[in-house]
């Protein structure tokens, strides 16, 4: 298991890429569409917003191009309450895009992200100020997949001897990685991190059919302090140390899936911070995850303070029996 680096004073520092996001509106299959949204989607400021929805200081680093979208990107999360003072402007390369594609069996997502701003980032946006004083760094597994220099950036990070913990959701995006194996890059990659994010299914997905339960995910991924594996709809389990703590998910009513990961990370995060016990850091986590289920972009809002209040200190039945609509 990874030295433990306890969490100290300071912001949650978000690094990776925030695109341009394109959706139908009304939600349609984008070949049929007349109208488009304009919106903003990244997993890592996902999570800078949700934090800073739930008071914890929280800071995005990252770079977009000189052009409207990456104006419109960075409006946008600062009017969230996230800093982005280490937001880098890059005066060639562009910030990148996403088309969404709803369909009957899930929503497609198609990435214009080659070249742009933010897959130029290199190991020296962690010499920023801005990352100096982190309470904690967050990193995804889609950063090392943009490009050289962001794996160079995710290694560095990781390093044995870095100042602060790092929390890093796998977050596998298959498309990201065609003509590479993510299996062989992201199991190192989480396994050096102090508090670890990955689902159930994708697991699966990336290291075999010998995976059936959060045990498994736990055997193979050992070097973690904390990790939390979801499994969808149905249960959270966090590991600290060797012991368990599984909560199960809330009913919602669901708009779009899209975000919710991002949101439960954060949910469960701010729950760290503030030092609640595991499970109400858990519950925490999916009560945030119910904000990004609700709406189709990727950033709701969270549900009635009071209701989250109630929901925290319920009993076991009370919980299993809440529906957030």
């Amino acid at each position: 298991m990874s030295t433990y680096r306890p969490l100290r004073p300071g912001p949650v520092v978000c690094v990776g890429e925030t695109m341009a996001a394109l959706a139908p509106d009304p939600l349609r299959p984008l070949d049929g569409a007349d109208l488009l949204r304009v919106d903003i989607a990244g997993a890592e400021s996902n999570v800078a917003l949700y934090l800073a929805d739930h008071g914890i200081p929280a800071r995005w680093v990252s770079a977009v191009g000189d052009d409207p979208f990456g104006r419109r990107v960075r409006a946008r999360i600062a009017a969230g309450g996230v800093d982005v003072s280490g937001v880098r402007t890059d005066p060639e390369r562009p910030t990148g895009l996403l088309l969404k594609d709803p369909g009957t069996h899930g929503t497609r997502v198609h990435y214009h992200r080659a070249g742009s701003a933010a897959s130029a980032l290199t190991p020296e946006a962690l010499d920023d100020p801005a990352v100096a004083d982190a309470a904690l760094v967050h990193l995804s597994g889609i950063t090392p997949a943009l490009s050289p220099g962001c794996r160079a950036l995710v290694e560095r990070a990781l390093r044995p001897d870095r100042p602060w913990p790092v929390s890093f959701d796998v977050n596998h995006r298959p498309a990201l990685w065609a003509g590479r194996c993510a299996a062989d890059i992201l199991r190192p990659l989480a396994d050096r991190a102090d508090i670890v994010f990955v689902g159930l299914d994708e697991a699966q997905a990336l290291w075999g059919d010998g995976i059936t339960d959060a045990q498994t995910v736990r055997d193979l991924l050992s070097g973690p302090r904390v990790l939390v594996v979801k499994d969808g709809e149905r249960a959270a389990t966090a590991f600290v140390g060797t012991a368990a703590h599984s909560v199960a998910a809330l009913t919602v009513r669901v708009a779009e899936p899209v975000g919710a990961g991002d949101a439960f990370a954060a949910g469960f995060l701010s729950g760290l911070l503030r030092q609640l016990p595991v499970d109400r850091a858990l519950r925490l986590g999916h009560l945030t995850a119910a904000s990004a289920l609700r709406v189709a972009a990727d950033h709701g809002p969270l549900p009635d303070p009071a209701l989250v209040a109630a929901l925290l200190d319920a009993d076991e039945e009370t919980w299993r029996a809440a529906v957030i609509d």
